[in-house]
């Protein structure tokens, strides 16, 4: 009967207090009220037989779910997962120390799950409906989350969650966690000083977005710096931020804005520095050529397999977008614009990684030229199932070297020694 009454207010809360589950916080007086209202015109239409004390019990766990996350509460404050991926009700898994696993936890029903994306989405400004089955969003604090529900989930709602991490906040950190070593370290923070353009490539989950983040701290705190996201998850310390979002469409189909959009108004607002969350799509030439025309400094995230992909999906993506454009013309713009791709993979034993540092070094024959600063390479799997390996310099002096000095950044050579 329990089960039946909670089954009832969840059904009754998604059909008639939208307004209130939408909400950014929810009080928990109104909502107490509201739950005592349910379940009392519950218990009287279905004939249930429940004791007072069940009663108090039913209110206060429902008070608990909607006021928290519900199921994946422990989850959620757990520091060891990194991910929660749930696939409709009955399967939850998560990512800890780098491995997936089914946690075991479920929901009650597709209702109970339901809640929870409203939740969710409560102190955002998107939506998912059937119009509109998918969404991203970010949370308060920095986590990621991705939901898309039926028809196009077809077996109830999923929702993968990337939760932010409390445990990463400076580059000491990264070395910490073996991300790293101290030379690369010095160099990439010796290149946001220098206002290089660099772009962070590497697989989803790579550890991409969370490197930019750490880096941007070496930012000079009287730069102006416009962000523009799909959706906002970079928190930056600086005074002087702006900070941009996409916006979907809404269910006429009418008023979404781009990347591209937000990119080009971006240029009009004299930003010292653009950070680009995310390239997906023809903004790939609008950002080469922003680097090209004096934005220096410009950092970005693009989705690649390697070094050598990124200028591949670079000449794919404005081949693509219509433009008038040849590929000559697309390799001077990507040898011009861009200094450095730092390439990041999550291993097989879990683990993130720099494994490549790799400067852009002109054209030769009309192809963009990459050389390997620093690599991660690995040899062999220890007894506790991790990689064994270690990062190394090529022994590759960036062609940039001479100017970190001009722009008063000092730097050892001597950490480009070949190991």
């Amino acid at each position: 009967m329990i089960k039946i009454a909670k089954e009832d207010i969840r059904q009754k809360l998604l059909t008639y207090h939208n307004n209130l589950l939408n909400r950014e916080t929810i009080d928990k007086a109104e909502l107490g009220a509201v739950l005592k209202d349910i379940l009392a015109d519950t218990i009287y239409h279905r004939h249930l037989n429940i004791t007072e004390q069940d009663k108090a019990k039913i209110i206060s766990e429902m008070i608990d779910e909607l006021m928290g996350f519900g199921p994946i509460e422990t989850l959620m404050k757990d520091p060891e997962v990194t991910e929660i991926m749930i696939n409709g009700a009955q399967k939850v898994y998560i990512e800890k120390n780098g491995k997936k696993i089914l946690s075991g936890l479920k929901f009650d029903d597709e209702q109970q799950l339901r809640c929870l994306i409203y939740k969710l989405l409560a102190p955002t400004r998107r939506r998912v409906d059937e119009s509109y089955p998918f969404v991203d969003v970010s949370l308060k604090d920095g986590s990621r989350v991705n939901i898309i529900i039926p028809p196009l989930a077809l077996d109830g709602a999923s929702v993968t969650i990337r939760k932010f991490s409390e445990s990463i906040k400076s580059i000491d950190d990264l070395i910490r966690l073996e991300a790293l070593d101290r030379r690369m370290a010095d160099f990439l923070i010796a290149l946001i000083k220098a206002k290089m353009n660099i772009l962070f490539s590497g697989a989803t989950g790579a550890g991409k977005t969370t490197t930019l983040a750490v880096l941007s701290a070496y930012i000079d705190n009287d730069e102006r710096i416009v962000t523009i996201e799909d959706t906002a998850e970079l928190h930056l310390k600086q005074e002087h931020v702006v900070r941009l979002e996409t916006r979907p469409p809404n269910i006429e189909g009418k008023g979404e804005v781009a990347i591209r959009d937000l990119f080009k108004n971006s240029l009009r607002m004299r930003p010292g520095r653009i950070i680009l969350g995310e390239i997906r799509g023809s903004e790939a030439l609008d950002m080469l050529q922003a680097m090209c025309s004096g934005h220096a400094g410009s950092l970005a995230v693009l989705h690649a397999n390697s070094p050598k992909e990124v200028v591949y999906r670079l000449e794919t993506m404005i081949l693509t977008s219509g433009l008038p454009i040849s590929l000559d013309v697309i390799h001077r713009q990507i040898a011009s614009a861009l200094n450095i791709i730092v390439h990041q993979e999550q291993l097989s034993d879990g683990s993130r990684k720099i494994t490549h540092i790799t400067q852009v070094n002109g054209l030769k024959d009309g192809s963009v030229v990459l050389e390997d600063i620093f690599n991660y390479e690995s040899s062999d799997v220890g007894q506790d199932g991790r990689l064994q390996g270690k990062f190394k310099a090529n022994g590759v002096v960036p062609v940039l070297f001479p100017l970190f000095a001009k722009k008063g950044v000092n730097l050892s050579k001597e950490i480009f020694n070949k190991d």
